[in-house]
Parts: structure tokens; sequence; C-alpha cells
């Protein structure tokens, strides 16, 4: 009778063992997916909403969305928290107060499509700290790695070259790719939406200075429908939603296998550009959104 119990569980843990990498994989494409959608916003609220405003409001709405599941897990949690108060510092600081900022501040003269161009050389980076952190990528993840970034590096140099927004986007980049491989490392006695409310609220607290600073200099903005829908967005979808998703994607999957679903992000930041802001893709764009295809398909296999 003692064995019961175990001789029932055995079954169903092999399904869900086998669910978890296409699961992963879904939440990856999801994020980059709503994701896509904040290069947009950040280009079109450019010249209304000052890039500091942007990212403060876009995480207060994150947290006051994400509040009502997050709120108590982080209470009971929060001696845990205080424990890793290094590590969910440095998360928040890379994840939520600089990654958005920066991008923000590409948007002020980056058209949204090249800005998701050069963002995604960030799985790039994923790969390299993963593997300094002796991950083992196999031969058939890095060729995926290799094509797809092969086609990114078409795409950027077939005329769709990075502008005076690349640098900011280039420094978006290695900090996004830092928090995805951090995330690997996250301490699993802290549950998922607790680790998330309280980024949100570190980060917050952390853009507060310089938002203070934004108002005294630039003067706030004018709240209407076409700044507010836009934050609202970024705010619920592209930072509670998408993050939640990213977040699970990286402990199903690991940075680097996300990270390839990520090179979709060019893309669909493409498409929505043209649908949205008008922004062309030609045929040689086209032929290397291809090539990302097929390198993400490759790569986001199972290294068996």
């Amino acid at each position: 009778m003692a064995t019961a119990p175990h001789l029932t569980a055995a079954p169903t843990a092999r399904p869900r063992k086998a669910a978890a990498p296409a699961l992963g994989l879904g939440l990856a494409a999801l994020a980059t997916v709503v994701w896509s959608g904040s290069f947009v916003t950040s280009r079109a609220l450019h010249d209304s909403v000052p890039p500091v405003q942007h990212a403060f409001w876009r995480w207060v709405i994150a947290l006051v969305a994400v509040a009502p599941l997050g709120a108590r897990p982080a209470w009971r949690q929060r001696r845990l928290i205080r424990r890793h108060g290094r590590y969910v510092l440095l998360a928040s600081l890379l994840g939520v107060a600089v990654y958005n900022t920066l991008v923000n501040q590409a948007g002020l003269t980056t058209p949204a499509a090249t800005m998701g161009m050069i963002m995604a050389a960030a799985p790039v980076l994923m790969a390299v700290f993963e593997r300094l952190g002796g991950v083992r990528l196999g031969a058939r993840r890095t060729a995926g790695l290799l094509m797809a970034c092969a086609g990114v590096l078409l795409l950027v140099g077939g005329g769709a070259g990075p502008g005076a927004g690349g640098l900011w986007m280039i420094a978006a980049c290695c900090s996004f790719a830092g928090y995805s491989a951090l995330l690997r490392r996250r301490p699993v006695e802290i549950g998922g939406t607790a680790f998330l409310f309280t980024t949100f609220l570190v980060g917050t607290l952390l853009l507060l200075p310089v938002q203070a600073v934004s108002l005294a200099v630039q003067g706030g903005f004018r709240p209407a429908p076409s700044t507010v829908l836009p934050l609202l967005y970024v705010g619920v979808a592209s930072s509670a939603v998408a993050f939640f998703a990213w977040n699970k994607a990286i402990a199903l999957v690991g940075a680097v296998r996300a990270g390839i679903v990520y090179y979709l992000q060019p893309v669909c930041a493409a498409l929505l550009s043209w649908a949205v802001l008008g922004e062309r893709t030609g045929w040689p764009q086209l032929l290397c959104m291809a090539l990302i295809l097929t390198g993400v398909v490759l790569g986001a296999g199972s290294r068996r």
C-alpha cells in the first residue's frame, strides 16, 4: 500500500517533462512577439513622451498589473528576498531599469524595424554567457544560432544600418542578455510571481531619481489616448505578461534555447512597424528573415 502513490504518480511525470520544452519555446515566442510591439511604441512615442518617463510609467503600470498576483507571495517571502538582495537588485537593474530606458532612448532616432534587428544580437550574448557558465550548446543548436545570426548580419548590412541610436540599442542588447543569463541562476525558493513583482518594484524605485530629473528638465507629457494607450500596452502586455512568459521560458528551456526563439523579434518588429508606422521592408530583408526563421527552427530543437 505504501508504494501506491509512487506507482500512480510515475505515469504523469513523463508527459509533463516531455511537454516542458514545447511550453518553454511557446512562452519564449509569446514574449518575443509581444516585445516586438514595444519597439513600435518606443518609436511612436519618441516625440511626445521622454524616454525616462516612458520607462517609468511603463513599470508603474506593470507593477499595478502584477500586484494582485505577486504582492502577497513577495511579502511572504520577504526574508528570502532580502537574503538574495544583491541578485534581485542586479536583475532589477538590468532587466527593468536599464534595458527599456535604453530602448526608448534609441527610439528617438532609430526606426522600429532596425531596433528589432539590432536587438536580435542578444541571443549571441546569451549563448556566450551560458557557455561561460559551463552549459554545452551542442552542434545543432550552435548551427541554428550561427544561421540566425548570419541572417541578422545580412539584414543589418543590407541597407538597414543602426543609425544614430545604434549604440543605445547595442547597450540595451548587453543589458537584456545579462538579465536573461542571470535568470538561469534565480534562487529556486523564490516564486515566479514574487520575483516578478519584486523586480518590477525595485526597478521602478531605481528609476524614480532619474524620473524626477526628467520632469525638472524636460517637463511632463500631456496624457491623451495617443500616449496613454501605448503606455498601457507596454505596461500590461510587454511587461507583466511578456516578462512572466520569458522568465518561465528561461526556467524551462534555458537562456540559449529561448534566445534562439528571440531571433524572431526582427521579423515581428519589421512586420509591425510596416503595419502600424508604415516602415517598408523589401525583398532582401524578407529573404534574411527567412534565414533567421530557419535558424530558429534548427536551433530551438533538442540537442538529441
